[in-house]
């Protein structure tokens, strides 16, 4: 039996268990994800995984497909691509101009660069909830 199908068996989806995060990590980046929400009253998400060219058009169409895309906010990275879209809503937007986007970006690239996928995600997350602020 493959590790596939035992995770199969257990009900566990395997591309959860075979991605690039130790479950410390994920932990690590949903407390993130959680803080940042309830820090400044947006929607923060995280996509791992490839993106279709052009990048920044389907980072745009995952953003549409979230429960609130005017308040959410979309980290979306490809680390095979060496590709990182950081998408944000019309009232996010408000809160977190370009620019503020953009020194996030850079630091969460430093990070991906050093090897640290999970830390540059969870760094960003927090840059952008501090630039956002409270609701």
């Amino acid at each position: 039996m493959t590790v596939g199908e035992k995770q199969a068996e257990a009900g566990t989806p395997p591309e959860v268990l075979d991605g690039p995060f130790s479950t410390r990590q994920l932990l690590r980046i949903d407390e993130a994800l959680r803080l940042a929400d309830q820090g400044t009253g947006l929607v923060f998400s995280v996509y791992v995984g490839g993106l279709d060219e052009p990048i920044r058009a389907h980072a745009q169409r995952l953003h549409r497909q979230l429960a609130d895309p005017d308040r959410s906010v979309l980290i979306a990275v490809s680390p095979n691509q060496r590709q990182l879209e950081i998408v944000t809503g019309r009232q996010a937007r408000k809160r977190i101009p370009d620019t503020y986007a953009k020194l996030a970006a850079l630091s969460m690239v430093a990070a991906f660069g050093g090897g640290d996928l999970a830390g540059g995600i969870i760094s960003g997350l927090d840059q952008l909830a501090s630039h956002a602020g409270r609701a």
